[in-house]
């Protein structure tokens, strides 16, 4: 996209109960648009509340790299037809983020918001608005004067535009930096954004940091694990510094932003190409190839047939911690049968290798003479760069690694599938068919009438409607079937009309094929206008001739891409992201999540090799759409990744999960690349709302995984993960909002259809991972996904069952206490109930005060005591420490059961899909009432501040206002009219279904 074309293309299509302003209950109605400087207005369109205008206008765009920090407003006005003057009749402000391409744009309808606190607006703006960088088309031009019934008037635009987001925001960067550049000023509206460059030195020794603190959950003697499953505290140094409580003890040194993992130094050595090579074969060619050679550690290029000028461009990277040589040898050999020939080496004394600092420009290569054995000069160069530097080179991701090296091949080529990648997983839609109708079919047998039904199929997936009710051949279903597609849109929709003639047999009377990308988009649950579609006959199977070979049956469909929904591809209880799918209905982020993997430890080691264990490890997080994994560590127990990643966070009731697993892709002792399933060795999930803003978190996390001998601990991993703020209205504004996009609420989906559609939706996000390379497998996304977590276990149903009781230990608390109090087990409580129930009951309106204020006060008191550290995976909570063998066989079960016969096998299977749906209930009751604990637990610290502070505000008001109104009003509240209540949840429930729960801590 080229910034001198791009354009902001803004189309005005209507608007929907306007107010009235003319005094006849009417209003003539315009719309002026702004945008960076420039001002745009539609026509008037007279005495009407719901105009339609249909009018497209083109803003230029100053600066492509500034467009997500404008804002387009769209003010609606009533013009006065004898005057000058008009009336404001709504605004909306739409921010840069919401902005797309012109592909995935569609019409959306804003309400119209107020000016100010005194303005009267109602009703709706439909606009669609996107970016588009085609040459042809031009700018709009600048405000004419507005005629209206021969008569002209002009209205002055407003010389400032008020933009809804106007601070300064802090700036994060992914680290490294492509570009190089030290510094880059961007102005838009005003305001100055700078991009600080990132700096490293060299850190002088250490003294090794103080052993790890142990930190034990002390939420009750119910939650209590063994310690060697607890989190520990650690206090490392990193790039920034020594972590200590929290935060990072800076250094006299240069500050990275490379900062939460330790700076480890790497020798690079990129070999580009060589020329003038000599003949080494009878024939007058060469087959060279190069081997870069450091110790013990060698890496090797690919061969390159019969070519004295061959390039490779590939970058080798050897940790300097392992380095046990002074001398880098890089030799070029010639690939024979037998024997490679020795063509020529370049030597390189490690003490005088440049060092080279992240943002200078990458090293330029130099051309190198070779050398024989006897360090005499021989025909032939190379072309070389040669410097040490920090995972922060943009070199890093890509290299050959030393430390992932097979052992068996050490080619750069079997390195690719070894590096750390960041893989996008697709953009996925929910797909509604409606089934309405179909006219004039012409079945097989004239003689007798279809029993009809439609199966529809997208890829893999296959839905069908029921047997229409009335045999006839005009048939009426009126059935939605919903599927799952995944951008770019690969597969067709298929449309098969079926007549079931005999049990068992289906004739085909019709098919049509549908290209999704054909398909209507649409945020919201306005009608989509249906078609009618020509049946193809069945014999005919060439897409083609189905084309030409029409016949008169058709069927009437209504056909939408759902974007308004968030499709569901992981567990509610830990889902990473919660956005729609349109983009245009995405808001700001809220902060910036960053996460550094340091290392692992007493990994339990899953595959032998040499007569020895060993694990091959790499770690995969995932949050939101991006998905990350480090590069393998081969042949280590203890492996040393330090990577660093960053998120953008757009709601904090959200998880991320890290999980831990074994390469079983490496080769055998032949060189050939297995097949086998990469192991799982465990995962950590953390909820982003417990995390205060700022903190350093630096522990290792168990890692626990349960297996049918019972559960067992695989080793440990270290992570270094930080919180942002990037605006804090925003993210206290996210805790009033619903949990899911509007869709789920306005037309909800049954649960059925949920557990259809996200498993159908981790089957494609799986898909399209496996097709990367290196490829993240199917086991690696389910795992990462918890496909299983549905399905019935009798370990979790009775931990669901003891969080319920723990939830209730409280309420069974105060009626033991009130128990005591009434057989006056102490006499002088019982005395001071008694005068407290007495005072209440003269004074009545300090009943709630006493409360609220009493609330508040255990939140503050709490506040000392509040948790400082991520919630993990708890043992005890999960009930798996003395779960029965039975139980976990039963739970390792496969599905359906492989146990007993037939008969034996239905019944558990039924047994198993009621009970785990029993066990989801018992598990969401449970995390309500844990998330009324919650309120006042500084779990999530925002929300208990929060609600302390609503708590102390409503004593004040409470204290000051009569019992007797606040009791009218809320009984008037309570039964209001239906037309005064909203679809959506309110505040309040919106707010206690953000808060955590210990789901976050169940195995």
């Amino acid at each position: 996209m080229t910034g001198k074309n791009l354009k902001l293309g803004v189309d005005v299509v209507s608007a929907h109960d306007l107010l009235p302003k003319d005094g006849q209950g009417s209003s003539s109605a315009y719309v002026e648009l702004y945008f960076d400087g420039q001002t745009c207005r539609t026509t008037i369109k007279e005495k009407d509340l719901n105009p339609v205008w249909n009018e497209s206008f083109y803003f230029n765009v100053s600066d492509p790299s500034i467009l997500t920090h404008l804002t387009l407003d769209a003010h609606v006005y009533h013009a006065t037809k004898f005057t000058s003057t008009s009336s404001f009749l709504g605004k909306v402000s739409l921010n840069g983020t919401c902005f797309v391409p012109h592909s995935d744009a569609v019409v959306l309808h804003y309400p119209l918001e107020k000016r100010g606190m005194f303005s009267r607006v109602r009703g709706e703006l439909g606009l669609k608005v996107y970016f588009t960088d085609d040459p042809s088309i031009k700018s709009s031009s600048p405000i004419p004067a507005i005629e209206t019934d021969g008569r002209y008037f002009t209205r002055a635009a407003p010389l400032q535009v008020s933009h809804g987001n106007s601070e300064v925001r802090r700036t994060f960067h992914h680290i490294p930096n492509p570009n190089g550049s030290t510094s880059h000023h961007v102005h838009a509206s005003g305001h100055e954004v700078s991009y600080q460059s990132t700096k490293y030195e060299v850190r002088e020794m250490k003294a090794e940091p103080p052993p790890p603190r142990v930190v034990l959950m002390h939420s009750g003697p119910s939650s209590t694990q063994p310690i060697d499953y607890a989190l520990k505290e650690t206090s490392p140094y990193l790039g920034g510094g020594q972590v200590v409580g929290g935060r990072i003890i800076h250094a006299d040194r240069t500050a990275s932003t490379y900062d939460l993992v330790e700076r480890m130094q790497f020798l690079f050595v990129r070999v580009v190409k060589a020329r003038e090579l000599p003949a080494m074969d009878a024939t007058g060619s060469i087959d060279p190839y190069v081997e870069v050679k450091i110790g013990n550690y060698k890496g090797v290029t690919k061969h390159v047939e019969k070519n004295g000028n061959p390039e490779w461009n590939i970058v080798f990277a050897f940790s300097k911690d392992r380095m046990q040589a002074s001398v880098l040898e890089v030799v070029l050999k010639d690939k024979n049968l037998v024997k490679d020939d020795f063509v020529g080496t370049v030597r390189f004394d490690i003490h005088e290798v440049p060092t080279r600092v992240p943002p200078d420009s990458p090293l330029a290569p130099e051309w190198y003479r070779l050398e024989n054995k006897k360090r005499e000069k021989v025909k032939g160069e190379l072309m070389l760069a040669v410097w040490i530097g920090t995972q922060a080179d943009e070199a890093f991701n890509d290299a050959w690694h030393s430390d992932a090296a097979v052992p068996i091949d050490s080619s750069a080529a079997a390195s690719a599938q070894l590096c750390s990648k960041v893989y996008h997983s697709p953009r996925l839609w929910y797909v509604r068919v409606n089934v309405i109708e179909a006219q004039d079919l012409v079945p097989t047998d004239r003689n007798r009438f279809p029993d009809v039904h439609v199966k529809a199929q997208i890829g893999h997936q296959v839905l069908k409607t029921k047997n229409a009710q009335v045999r006839t051949l005009n048939t009426l279903w009126n059935e939605d079937l919903l599927f799952v597609a995944a951008e770019p849109f690969e597969e067709h929709l298929i449309l098969t009309v079926e007549d079931r003639v005999a049990p068992g047999k289906d004739e085909i009377i019709g098919r049509v094929i549908i290209p999704i990308s054909h398909v209507e988009r649409r945020a919201d649950d306005r009608p989509i206008p249906p078609r009618w579609f020509n049946l193809e006959k069945p014999v005919a199977v060439d897409v083609d001739q189905l084309k030409k070979e029409k016949f008169s049956s058709r069927i009437h469909l209504r056909l939408c891409l759902d974007g308004g929904y968030h499709v569901l591809d992981e567990s509610m209880n830990y889902s990473s992201d919660l956005r729609p799918t349109i983009k245009q209905l995405w808001k700001q982020s809220v902060g910036i999540l960053e996460l550094g993997i340091l290392n692992a430890e007493g990994l339990h080691p899953m595959k032998t090799r040499d007569g020895k264990g060993t694990s091959d490890t790499y770690c995969v997080a995932k949050y939101g759409h991006k998905w990350v994994r480090t590069r393998t560590i081969v042949e280590s127990l203890s492996p040393k990744y330090n990577e660093q990643y960053t998120w953008e966070v757009f709601d904090p009731a959200t998880v991320l999960t890290v999980g831990v697993f074994d390469n079983g892709q490496l080769g055998d002792q032949k060189g050939q690349h297995g097949n086998n399933k990469d192991l799982k060795i465990g995962k950590v999930r953390i909820r982003i709302s417990t995390l205060e803003t700022g903190r350093v978190y630096t522990h290792t996390y168990p890692l626990l995984v349960l297996h049918p001998t019972g559960v067992k601990k695989m080793g440990e991993l270290h992570l270094a993960i930080r919180f942002s703020c990037t605006s804090f209205t925003n993210m206290l504004y996210q805790y009033s909002r619903p949990l899911l996009p509007k869709m789920h609420y306005v037309r909800p989906l049954t649960v059925l259809q949920q557990d259809m559609l996200r498993h159908q939706a981790v089957k494609m996000v799986a898909m399209r991972l496996g097709r990367a390379e290196p490829p993240l497998r199917v086991e690696v996304v389910e795992y990462m996904s918890d496909v299983d977590s549905h399905l019935w276990s009798l370990r979790k149903s009775k931990a669901n069952f003891f969080r319920l009781m723990s939830v209730f230990s409280g309420l069974f608390g105060a009626v033991k206490w009130l128990g005591d109090v009434c057989t006056w087990t102490s006499p002088v409580t019982t005395v001071l109930v008694h005068l407290l129930f007495l005072m209440l009951v003269c004074f009545p309106e300090l009943i709630l005060p006493t409360v609220f204020l009493y609330m508040f006060l255990i939140g503050v008191w709490n506040y000392k005591h509040r948790p400082r550290y991520p919630p993990h995976m708890n043992t005890r909570i999960s009930q798996a420490d003395n779960s029965h063998p039975d139980e976990l066989d039963e739970e390792f079960d496969t599905f359906p059961t492989s146990r007993g016969p037939d008969l034996v096998r239905m019944r558990y299977d039924r047994m198993r899909s009621l009970a785990g749906r029993i066990q989801s209930v018992v598990g969401d009751i449970a995390a309500q009432g844990e998330r009324v604990q919650a309120l006042l637990s500084w779990r999530d610290p925002r929300a208990t501040a929060i609600f302390i502070t609503f708590c102390l505000v409503a004593a004040v008001v409470l204290f000051v206002t009569p019992f007797q109104v606040l009791a009218a009003l809320s009984g008037f509240y309570v039964m209001r009219h239906p037309r005064f209540r909203h679809r959506l949840p309110s505040v309040p429930i919106n707010f206690f279904r953000r808060l955590p729960a210990k789901t976050d801590s169940m195995l």
